[in-house]
């Protein structure tokens, strides 16, 4: 396996991103948008998620492929993300026709981010808008760090951000991650710069620190944030051709990425989701094989995105915490 030439989800041909952000507000959306609808799965092991029309993914339903995917911040507020995009893409005459009448399907997740220092002291939600404005913005290329819904995102000691990596697979499927981490967890060890993901990084995306030395296998974490005030949420991708179970189980072995960079993660007072997508332009090689090695390659891409997020966070003025180049750049 190799990184695709952006290490992007945007490697898989089909899929566009647009990020949305205000600074100010230290918040902000992410919108995947397929260049035509594509097969959706979910899986969520956090204790605390925040999302809309994710029953709508079970594979039983009837609409089996969507139109954009959104990942935002400002809790249940930041669910009007999605609702911006909706209405931009009826606009547009995209979404699934119910008797010539044109309806987005348009699943979402969200992150908490009330508590980090920006002025959410706002008279009209302002998330319909972030939505709208990451849609327009959709493109191959894309910020990472601090952008999109992980402006305002933290970790234990850090900020987190927005990350996404991708790899090319020997039989030429193309498999790639995309994430907002706001996680109760580190994604570095002990009080080094080092991150959990290190065994999986490629080339020096996240830096080249390899492993973590100052561990200690007997610590016991404590919390620090209020509960329910964290949630790392996902999207992994592919262009191979699943179904909408297969698609569920790539979600599932994602979730492995996560719990490789972020100790603990999963808790109960985070909402930890992935998204599944498949735009299916590629068949599968190995009805068994194949699989397999696309639950492992998403894992892997997931925890190379969320040591990049961090890595890629931004410092500034009024922040509550440091960015890793903040603390770690002059070691």
């Amino acid at each position: 396996m190799r990184p695709g030439p952006r290490n992007l989800i945007t490697d898989i041909e089909g899929l566009l991103v647009g990020n949305s952000e205000d600074h100010h507000v230290r918040t902000g959306a992410t919108v995947l948008l397929g260049e035509r609808p594509f097969t959706a799965a979910v899986h969520v092991m956090g204790g605390a998620p925040g999302t809309r029309e994710t029953d709508l993914l079970s594979p039983d339903r009837l609409v089996q492929k969507v139109d954009a995917l959104v990942l935002s911040g400002g809790s249940a507020m930041g669910l009007d993300a999605a609702s911006g995009v909706a209405d931009a893409l009826r606009a547009a005459g995209r979404g699934f026709d119910v008797g010539g009448q044109k309806v987005p399907i348009v699943p979402g997740a969200i992150l908490f981010d009330l508590l980090n220092g920006g002025d959410k002291d706002w008279h009209e939600n302002p998330y319909r808008g972030f939505g709208q404005r990451a849609l327009q913005a959709a493109g191959r290329e894309f910020k990472l760090g601090t952008a999109g819904a992980g402006t305002g995102a933290t970790v234990k000691g850090l900020k987190g951000g927005l990350g996404s990596a991708s790899v090319v697979m020997e039989e030429g499927i193309t498999v790639g991650a995309l994430v907002a981490v706001n996680a109760l967890g580190a994604v570095t060890v002990g009080a080094g710069p080092q991150f959990w993901a290190a065994p999986w990084e490629m080339g020096e995306e996240f830096g080249g620190l390899g492993l973590g030395r100052d561990l200690d296998p007997g610590a016991e974490p404590l919390p620090e944030k209020q509960p329910g005030a964290a949630t790392t949420i996902a999207i992994v991708a592919t262009d191979a051709e699943l179904t909408r179970p297969e698609a569920l189980r790539m979600a599932v072995a994602a979730h492995d990425g996560m719990a490789r960079a972020i100790v603990p993660s999963h808790t109960p007072f985070d909402g930890d989701l992935v998204f599944a997508a498949s735009t299916g332009l590629r068949p599968l090689p190995d009805p068994v094989a194949s699989p397999f090695r696309l639950g492992h390659a998403a894992a892997c891409c997931l925890a190379r995105a969320i040591a990049r997020a961090a890595y890629l966070a931004e410092p500034m003025a009024g922040d509550l915490l440091p960015a890793w180049r903040s603390r770690f750049d002059a070691l």
